[in-house]
C-alpha cells in the first residue's frame, strides 16, 4: 500500500509559488500512488465552503478532482487554519474528511494520523481556542454571518495569533512529550505521522518498552516536501531541490 503525505501548505493568494509546487505535486510525484493524505493547513486559512470558488480555492479543487478521478484517494485531516472546511468543498474536490486523530493500516504497518496541535498541551490559550472554535455550535453560528464578516474576523485572528507567538516561548508551542506517549499508548503503539509544528524530524519514543516512531512534516514554504510510504517503509522527499 503506497501513500503519501502532506502537511502546513498553507495556500493562499499570497504565495502563488506554493500554489504552483502544489499543482505541480498533485500533477507528478502524486499522479498514480494510492493514497494521499493531507493532515491539516492546506490552506491558510478557511471562511467557509461557500468561498470554494475564490479563484485559488477552485483551482485547488479542480486539481484535486482530477487526482481523485485518476484513481488516487484523497483523504483530509483539518488543520488549525483550516478546520471549517466541510463536506461540500471536500466533495467537490475528491476528498473524503478524516477524523483526527485517524487510525489506519498500510500493509503491516500500523500508522495514526493527525494535524499535530491537540498534542501541543504546554500552550494553554491556544487548547482553550481549540476547544472553542471545535465547537459545533460555535461553527454553526460562525458559519451563519456573511462570509465577508467571517472573513474580516479571520484577518484580524491572524494578526494576533502571529502576535501571541512571537511573545510565547518556542518549546510552549510544540508538542508535548507525555501527551504525544499517551496517545501512542493509547492506539497500540503505532507509527504517528503529524505536522503543524513546521519542525520536521524522525522522532523515536520508547514506550511501555514498545519502540514508536513519530514522523513529523515540514511546511511548505520554499521546498514542497512529502512523505512517501513505498509499501515496506517510510522516506522523505522534496519536489524543489
Amino acid at each position: 500500500m503506497q501513500a503519501l503525505f502532506v502537511s502546513d501548505l498553507h495556500l493562499t493568494e499570497e504565495h502563488p509559488e506554493t500554489a504552483a509546487a502544489f499543482l505541480a505535486f498533485l500533477a507528478g510525484p502524486a499522479r498514480g500512488v494510492p493514497a494521499l493524505y493531507i493532515l491539516g493547513d492546506l490552506f491558510e486559512y478557511w471562511a467557509g465552503d461557500d468561498d470554494g470558488d475564490a479563484p485559488l480555492n477552485r483551482r485547488i479543487a479542480e486539481a484535486l478532482h482530477s487526482l481523485s478521478a485518476s484513481g488516487s484517494a484523497i483523504h483530509f485531516i483539518a488543520g488549525n487554519r483550516d478546520f471549517l472546511l466541510g463536506e461540500a468543498y471536500a466533495a467537490r474536490a475528491g476528498m473524503a474528511l478524516l477524523p483526527d486523530p485517524c487510525p489506519l493500516r498500510l500493509g503491516s504497518v500500523d500508522v495514526l494520523l493527525s494535524h499535530g496541535d491537540a498534542l501541543c498541551t504546554d500552550d494553554l490559550a491556544y487548547q482553550a481556542y481549540r476547544r472553542q472554535v471545535r465547537d459545533p455550535a460555535w461553527q454553526a453560528a460562525f458559519l451563519a454571518r456573511p462570509l465577508a464578516e467571517r472573513k474580516a474576523f479571520i484577518d484580524s485572528l491572524r494578526s494576533r495569533s502571529e502576535q501571541a507567538k512571537r511573545e510565547k516561548e518556542m518549546a510552549i508551542m510544540d508538542v508535548n512529550r507525555s501527551a504525544v506517549e499517551a496517545l501512542l499508548r493509547e492506539h497500540a503503539y503505532p507509527t504517528l505521522i503529524h505536522g503543524h509544528t513546521h519542525r520536521p524530524a524522525r522522532h523515536e519514543h520508547l514506550v511501555d518498552g514498545r519502540r514508536c516512531e513519530r514522523w513529523v512534516l515540514a511546511d511548505w514554504h520554499g521546498t514542497a516536501p512529502y512523505l512517501a510510504f513505498d509499501g515496506e517503509r517510510f522516506s522523505t522527499h522534496e519536489l524543489i531541490p
